[in-house]
């Protein structure tokens, strides 16, 4: 794995005074957002970009609550955000728009992501690994709802799974259900 890794900077933000650190995978650049001193055990969110969730508010997924919840969250327990690039699934945005356009029509994010030709979930977790060993860190509190990101994080012992409770609105209610009916989710 070729990775390029930036220097520490501070982020002072509406949730807290972080320090950042970003890795270069390829064409891919991830964001680590933490709270110093770690904790012993830190509580940590993997949490994949959604531009229309995280920046414009969408309220199609549960992405910016998701995103939200785990800041607060870092701040409060000296954690981590681990954010990575892999917008809409890692189909890129202009697919995932193209995705909504087909939910619109009614199928559901899962059958919209199979109409495109790709898998339900197009992520990959092996830069995780490599960042939490950046950190020197061995054991982690995995703040997800998402069992396939218990199941690809390797080499780290997550000593406990934090649920993320999120209320559900009349726009993704649908989407909610799918993920948990149908990816396993555990919502």
């Amino acid at each position: 794995m070729n990775i390029k890794v930036s220097d520490v900077a501070n982020l002072p933000s509406r949730f807290g005074r972080f320090k950042v650190q970003a890795f270069k995978e390829g064409h891919k650049e991830h964001l680590v957002i933490f709270k110093e001193p770690l904790a012993k055990i830190p509580i940590v969110r993997v949490h994949s970009e959604c531009l229309t969730g995280d920046a414009i508010g969408s309220l199609k997924c549960d992405c910016r609550d998701q995103l939200e919840f785990a800041l607060k969250m870092a701040e409060e327990t000296n954690g981590m955000v681990i954010y990575l690039r892999q917008e809409g699934r890692n189909i890129g945005l202009l697919n995932k728009i193209n995705a909504y356009a087909l939910q619109d029509k009614g199928f559901d994010t899962i059958e919209a992501n199979h109409q495109l030709g790709f898998k339900a979930d197009e992520r990959t977790y092996e830069i995780v690994t490599y960042i939490l060993h950046h950190f020197g860190i061995k054991k982690i509190k995995l703040l997800t709802n998402n069992p396939e990101k218990v199941n690809a994080i390797s080499d780290i012992e997550i000593v406990e799974r934090i649920p993320i409770v999120i209320e559900a609105n009349e726009h993704n209610e649908g989407y909610l259900k799918t993920k948990k009916e149908q990816m396993g989710h555990l919502l």
